[in-house]
């Protein structure tokens, strides 16, 4: 059992209160007196027992069989036409060896898509894998539960051999058989028509894009009518009215658009699908209200048919279904989900968790401030909240129980810190791409905009597991829980090699951002082919071999200035110089690595890669892919890179289907906004109910993001609340990249509030603690998550934007940009617009950090609490505070004129002086208990504590 250290040297079991605890007998919580001691054994799950946690959580199915090698083989063809896009555009070859055989000649061909034919396969690939994945019904939902009690109800009416019931027995069979899939193991009929549908709707967009290039000028009706298409339809349904009516695009584009609705609901819960479809409804038959409604009236909109609905929502890449969502989903969030795959199966998730453990176990509270280090770094790049909770979360968590943390305490550590992912650069899940387009931002602007805000919220978590551990008397971790940093880094630097190459190719050349994800993610696997292949028996081996490599490609470099492939196929010309042909081959050397390290694989398939420990998914698929074919893969190193390969693709689209539907079905809101230019009346209507007050406005974004976002990716309350909230925000004078940001906070909150908590949840199941408990802990822990954007809206200086000099001249939209290193080097502006209010926040969080625990450097009681509360709301917002009474005062026909800046400066002063007061009364008081503790053990002895002395 791991030992957790006092500061006064002492070793605590960690399963007591611990020195600091109000109640030593253990409180609530703590085991009775027959309850055996808890060795902490029991509190670590298998990873198994955490994937079926996450399929349960996010309502997967446990496949088996065919179906199982065809979601493989999908996601790894979808992963492939991913690659294909990011290292080519939308314009590439397929390679294929020129064979003819009987007349018929197989060559390379070249493809060559627009951009609503990627979205559209795009999203296609995503939802045959939702009808693969996740089941449409287990049989305990509403519809089937009532139609499930039709059979009982009339066999006590009638009996059981009636013939009503009869039937009515063999239809619910029936349905049970084509719809239902009570134990999520397999696909049903129903799914197999959905399967149809979108392949259907894929191949029309394939072979029929010039059609639907004349629909976007003459209307979706000008299309081919169903018969025409399916000519032996003709006999059948040439007279019914509606096929006779619409064309073979409409019918497809509605049918497209209830298979997104479907596959909404099977990956992200009927919520978001019914307010999505509420949009549609709206855009139909929001003409039906009245212009002339008081506030309710600013939502009538014109008529629309179901024909320019269809069109907009389904053939339109602005808008819809296939529109920016999807667009962004298809150039950046895919391919770096599948960056993140290929590093988490490359081993790195446990690297960099023994990392985060080897440079804070040993402190105090070490456990959870490991966790917060590994689930932030984790979660930039999952950017799913559960997946990372519960992955990162399964080490973590029993090691934070160990250490003394309460089960609801862990959990909530661990989900407040892989929600926070999310705001973390570079990658920020999906998020800081979608500012990207919606903004049109730079991504390195995007990347210094949210670092600060970013810092503040771990540093606010770190701050609080500090001060939890004070109270707790929770040390660190020793032995076979952590391991030295030096001998860590030197096993595993590589690691860090792809997070480097990524930030240079993002910053320092400023590549495209998929042209930085497809560079990092070769050099990546080109570094474990190479790793794979090293050690000390074939380090000689591999240098002669990629020597070898390197000289052969100058060599033809120099002779024909092409490749040796180019040079193979008669594809030579005039040679280049010596330094030019260095430089070419220099330009590939990741995939001379790459081959270098198969070739020397292929030599010594038995090889042991000491230097390279695969995520245990990968060994355990290549030894059952041994077991099934009947021989020895399991060792064999080849086989196994091969493998770590194929099973990322096949993660990556896992991984990424969700977010794709996500996304897909979210855009459909915008599209409707476009198309029925609600718009400009919603913003009117949002600046009408708030009043004119920008606190109003902000606390209004605030619960809606929060309430929307409850069990639904932080990616899709962006996208919805952005399409109708950012304007309004930005008519108050907020930033765009500030409104954005701010509605992305609250976004990630929702994550970790109860009551549904989705990652609080997750980390619940891990921890074996009370979810609710657990949300709420989570909460308090992520409360300066919810201050800060408050802060960086009323001064953008904190997230490093400054209003541009010819500001009034400028659209709204327009008025400032990112600073500087002019900016910052003029002090007259970045110390009062940056630098203070930067330092009050970090201090504001100290200030949080002792209302939430209730300890510092001792107990805080609770006048001295509520004294920090303001201090930290003064030292992070101020804003907050003056704007709101300044509204106050508005009501009452009192205006005041103050200088901002000033005031803002004045509020800071009187928040930094209330807490610098009270944090020297309570180090004060720490020392008199510390005096005392020290100074009279002996009389201690033999009396009783007192209140304060045990504190």
């Amino acid at each position: 059992m791991t030992t957790t250290h006092r500061t006064d040297g002492g070793t605590d079991d960690p399963n007591d209160g611990g020195p600091g605890d109000p109640d030593p007998g253990g409180g609530p919580d703590a085991p009775g007196p027959d309850t055996p001691p808890d060795d902490g054994t029991d509190d670590e799950i298998s990873r198994e027992e955490a994937d079926e946690l996450i399929q349960e959580i996010e309502r997967r199915r446990s496949l088996r069989g065919v179906a199982v090698v065809a979601v493989a083989a999908i996601g790894i063809l979808f992963s492939a036409f991913q690659t294909f896009l990011a290292a080519r555009s939308f314009t590439f070859s397929v390679w294929l060896p020129t064979v003819e055989f009987a007349g018929i000649s197989v060559s390379p061909f070249q493809v060559s898509l627009q951009l609503l034919q990627a979205n559209a396969i795009h999203v296609v690939f995503a939802l045959v894998l939702t009808f693969l994945m996740f089941p449409g019904s287990t049989g305990d939902g509403i519809v089937a539960g009532n139609l499930g009690r039709v059979v009982p109800a009339l066999s006590r009416q009638f009996g059981a051999d009636n013939p009503l019931t009869r039937l009515a027995a063999g239809v619910r069979s029936a349905f049970r058989w084509a719809f239902l899939d009570p134990d999520r193991e397999r696909v049903t009929p129903f799914d197999l028509v959905c399967i149809a549908a979108a392949g259907l709707a894929a191949l029309y967009f394939l072979t029929e894009f010039s059609e639907i290039q004349n629909m976007r000028v003459f209307g979706i009706d000008s299309g081919r009518p169903i018969t025409e298409v399916y000519g032996f339809l003709d006999l059948f349904l040439g007279s019914v009215p509606f096929v006779s009516e619409y064309s073979y695009a409409m019918a497809l584009g509605a049918i497209g658009v209830l298979l997104v609705l479907e596959a909404t609901r099977r990956t992200l819960g009927l919520p978001l699908m019914i307010i999505v479809a509420t949009f549609i409804v709206y855009a139909r038959w929001g003409y039906l209200i009245s212009g002339s409604t008081p506030f309710i009236g600013l939502l009538a909109i014109p008529e629309l048919t179901w024909p320019e609905i269809v069109q907009n929502l389904w053939y339109n890449t602005e808008n819809g279904v296939f529109g920016i969502p999807v667009t962004v989903s298809v150039s950046f969030i895919y391919i770096f989900i599948l960056f993140g795959s290929f590093l988490e199966m490359s081993g790195a998730g446990q690297w960099f968790i023994d990392l985060a453990y080897a440079l804070t176990g040993g402190r105090k509270g070490g456990p959870a401030k490991a966790s917060i280090l590994a689930s932030g770094f984790m979660g930039t790049i999952s950017g799913s909240s559960i997946a990372n909770t519960v992955t990162t979360g399964a080490f973590t968590i029993p090691l934070m129980k160990r250490s003394g943390y309460s089960p609801e305490f862990s959990g909530a550590v661990e989900s407040s810190a892989s929600s926070g992912g999310q705001i973390l650069p570079p990658v920020m899940g999906a998020a800081a791409f979608l500012m990207v387009q919606y903004t049109a931002t730079p991504f390195a602007d995007i990347i210094i905009l949210a670092t600060i805000p970013a810092i503040v919220f771990f540093f606010g978590v770190w701050v609080m597991v500090h001060l939890k551990a004070v109270e707790e008397g929770i040390g660190g971790v020793e032995g076979e829980d952590t391991v030295g940093l030096w001998s860590h880094l030197k096993r595993g630097w590589f690691y860090l090699v792809p997070i480097g190459l990524l930030l240079y190719y993002l910053i320092i050349e400023r590549l495209s951002v998929s042209r930085s994800a497809w560079f990092t993610l070769v050099a990546l696997v080109a570094l474990i082919a190479f790793i794979a292949a090293y050690s000390e028996e074939t380090r000689l081996r591999l240098a002669g071999i990629l020597a070898a490599i390197v000289g052969v490609e100058a060599a033809s470099h120099v002779v024909a200035g092409v490749p040796l492939t180019g040079l193979v196929t008669g594809a030579g010309g005039a040679g280049l110089p010596i330094a030019d042909a260095v430089s070419a081959v220099s330009a590939g050397i990741e995939w001379y690595m790459m081959l270098a390290g198969v070739l020397t694989l292929l030599s010594r398939p038995d090889l042991d890669a000491s230097l390279l420990e695969l995520n245990p998914a990968v060994r355990d698929t290549a030894e059952d892919v041994g077991e099934r074919t009947g021989r020895d893969l399991g060792d064999s190193q080849p086989f196994k890179l091969g493998t770590f390969v194929v099973k990322s693709m096949d993660e990556g689209a896992r991984t990424a289907v969700p977010v794709v539907i996500a996304v897909a079905a979210a855009g459909i809101i915008p599209g409707v906004i476009s198309v029925s230019g609600l718009g400009p009346n919603l913003t009117s209507l949002l600046l009408a109910l708030s009043g004119g007050s920008k606190v109003i406005m902000l606390l209004v974004t605030a619960f809606a993001s929060i309430i929307l976002g409850m069990g639904m990716p932080t990616t899709v309350t962006y996208i919805i609340l952005i399409s109708m909230l950012s304007t309004p925000l930005v008519e108050f004078g907020i930033p765009l990249l500030a409104a954005h940001l701010y509605i992305l906070y609250f976004g990630v909150i929702a994550d970790i509030t109860p009551p549904v908590a989705v990652a609080a949840y997750a980390a619940s199941g891990v921890a074996k603690s009370d979810p609710f408990q657990t949300g709420v802990k989570a909460f308090s822990l992520s409360l300066n998550k919810a201050i800060v954007p408050f802060a960086f809206v009323f001064v953008p200086g904190i997230v490093l934007l400054r209003e541009k000099a010819n500001a009034a001249d400028l659209p709204i939209r327009e008025r400032y940009r990112v600073v500087g290193f002019s900016d910052l080097a003029e002090l007259s502006y970045s110390i009062p617009e940056i630098l203070i209010p930067v330092v009050g926040v970090f201090l504001g969080v100290i200030a949080l950090g002792a209302t939430v625990i209730g300890t510092l450097y001792t107990r805080v009681g609770r006048p001295a609490r509520a004294a920090f509360a303001v201090s930290a709301l003064l030292l992070m917002a101020p804003g907050m505070l003056s704007d709101s009474v300044f509204d106050l005062l508005g009501l009452v026909d009192v205006t005041l004129s103050v200088d901002a800046l000033l005031l803002d400066l004045t509020l800071r002063g009187i928040g930094f002086a209330l807490f610098a007061l009270f944090a020297l009364r309570n180090r004060r008081a720490f020392d008199r208990e510390d005096g005392r503790s020290t100074g009279t053990d002996a009389t201690r002895s033999a009396e009783p504590a007192t209140d304060s002395e045990s504190a």
